[in-house]
């Protein structure tokens, strides 16, 4: 499309590129303010005006990382990422390193100083081309525009390139000289999307069925199937076509169906069960527990993993026997029927819950009492992550940070249908409340659900900077549902806490005594502190707006 030039060769460029962009199908655009990216800024709040792109400004690029992480997650498609040189660029690490090793697609644009202002000690200068090094599928390093013949054009080639190497993120590192913006006035063209293919690990993430056909699994004896973060459905369904038990962790997105066996991990340690195992199929990328690189490093014991989005095949101790990128099944799953009814059957007896309902057959006295020492009761770990479970359905989204609670969810969650996410790509802290932010800006309001967030007090306040919304963003719903333990708890779990003495709680546990209720007044939060099973229950399902849920949990 044809678009008047200005004065500015910058604003052109930048126009250019996102023009395609947007013909290509991308519709997000994280920013950070800063001036030598300000043509890229300015294009995209005309594109916003115009109707054309969806615009968010964060003032902190490590959350703009991981806020445009969130939004390519929900909507299955590459967001744009744009900064200014120098730290800004810096501060994207982290989010383009768990977009990696997630297979999310992310396509940054830095703006950079032209050839003749680097190696010279230019005030925020730095060697930007290849600053992510491996984290990216590709790295272009763009020379400056100047207003030449051909720039359009290749500003647009430059997009299609980028969107078709778009497996995981890309970096367009783009020069930028003076005048580094013109006035910007655009009016509104029809775009016309062209036939695009997606890369394949977008197609992926909203297809796994239509992977090509691959490896033939037969069903035999002894088969389990687990399921890691990024999974999917096809992983419940192969565990049904085999006959076999189905380990899904509670972010694989297929935590749910007859075949499931939560409690994995007791009976993976139990006579007449783990021992038993022969065969794994391994989908998605499991990290919550020792249990299952254990089994598939121990003798006799055959692996297959069917490849997804990661950056690494998955395979604990280099003991997989077999990588496929998909599989079919042939066989008959109830020849072993007797193999799933055990593992289902003994999971169940295992993870009874223990909020359930008074016995409604006693007394009138003796259940109303039994019902006000249930409301009552203080609020535990488990309580805490039963709550929230059950307050979730498939039109809301849960997110889980890198916590002990959402080993917890894992240990006793049933089984049932909706969408979790946790950034398991690197299991780091960082970023939880940035990402979640991201799926519900994308779910919403097609949705009427809400986005609720499930994390431990120092994932909180590691991403506090993701409670602000400048002067005219968008505030979906959410819950930020705080455990606060008053540390990092999940040490305490771990061989060190035994040996390392009394440096632990410093070095480790790192305490910390932040008045959560002050800080969400700062940023502008509503906020509710639970101090039992009852209010907990009442604060799940009553909020609205943006609200931190504060629940204290003895160490």
């Amino acid at each position: 499309m044809t678009r008047p030039k200005t004065d500015s060769p910058a604003t052109d460029f930048a126009v250019a590129l996102l023009d395609e962009f947007v013909r290509l199908g991308v519709r997000d655009v994280v920013l950070g303010p800063g001036s030598r990216s300000q043509a890229l800024a300015l294009a995209a709040a005309e594109f916003e005006r115009l109707g054309m792109l969806r615009l968010r400004v964060r003032i902190d690029e490590r959350v703009g990382g991981f806020l445009a992480l969130g939004i390519a997650i929900e909507t299955r498609t590459p967001v744009l990422l744009v900064t200014t040189s120098g730290t800004a660029v810096a501060n994207l690490h982290p989010a383009v390193l768990e977009a990696h090793h997630s297979g999310v697609p992310l396509i940054v644009l830095s703006g950079d100083r032209p050839d003749e202002l680097r190696g010279i000690g230019s005030n925020q200068t730095t060697e930007q081309p290849g600053i992510f090094g491996a984290a990216v599928t590709r790295t272009w390093d763009v020379r400056a525009p100047t207003g030449e013949p051909g720039e359009r054009r290749a500003a647009a080639q430059l997009a299609r390139d980028a969107v078709a190497a778009a497996s995981g993120p890309v970096h367009l590192n783009l020069s930028f000289a003076e005048p580094l913006s013109a006035p910007l006035v655009l009016e509104s063209l029809v775009v016309q999307a062209p036939e695009v293919k997606l890369p394949e690990a977008l197609s992926s993430m909203e297809l796994p069925e239509a992977l090509p056909a691959g490896l033939e699994l037969r069903t035999m004896p002894g088969t389990i199937v687990v399921a890691g973060t990024g999974a999917g459905e096809r992983a419940e369904e192969v565990a049904r076509e085999l006959g076999a038990p189905l380990i899904a962790e509670v972010s694989s997105g297929a935590h749910f169906g007859p075949h499931l066996v939560v409690a994995y991990r007791e009976l993976l340690n139990t006579a007449n069960f783990g021992d038993r195992v022969a065969r794994v199929i391994v989908f998605g990328h499991p990290t919550l527990s020792r249990e299952v690189p254990a089994l598939i490093q121990r003798p006799g014991v055959e692996t297959i993993v069917v490849r997804g989005a990661s950056a690494d095949d998955y395979n604990p101790g280099r003991r997989v026997t077999t990588f496929a990128d998909s599989v079919t099944v042939t066989g008959d799953p109830s020849t072993d029927g007797a193999w799933v009814g055990r593992w289902v059957s003994a999971s169940r007896a295992l993870i009874q819950p223990i909020d359930h309902a008074p016995d409604a057959s006693a007394d009138p006295a003796t259940h109303a009492k039994a019902e006000l020492a249930a409301v009552r009761a203080p609020v535990t770990r488990r309580s805490l992550v039963e709550a929230v479970w059950r307050a979730t359905w498939p039109h809301d989204r849960l997110v889980l940070g890198a916590s002990r609670l959402i080993r917890e969810v894992d240990r006793v969650a049933t089984g049932k249908k909706i969408p979790v996410h946790a950034n398991r790509g690197l299991a780091g802290i960082d970023g939880t409340i940035s990402t979640a932010l991201g799926i519900a800006l994308s779910s919403q309001p097609a949705s009427a659900g809400t986005t609720r967030v499930l994390l431990g007090d120092l994932a909180l306040l590691h991403d506090a900077g993701a409670l602000l919304f400048g002067v005219g963003e968008a505030r979906p719903r959410i819950q930020v549902i705080v455990g606060n333990d008053n540390g990092g708890t999940i040490f305490d779990g771990l061989e060190v806490a035994r040996s390392a003495g009394p440096s632990f709680d410093r070095v480790l546990l790192t305490p910390q005594q932040v008045s959560i209720e002050q800080l969400a007044a700062a940023y502008g939060w509503s906020y509710l502190r639970v101090q039992n099973r009852g209010e907990l229950e009442q604060a799940l399902t009553a909020s609205t707006g943006q609200t931190i849920v504060e629940v204290p949990l003895a160490r």
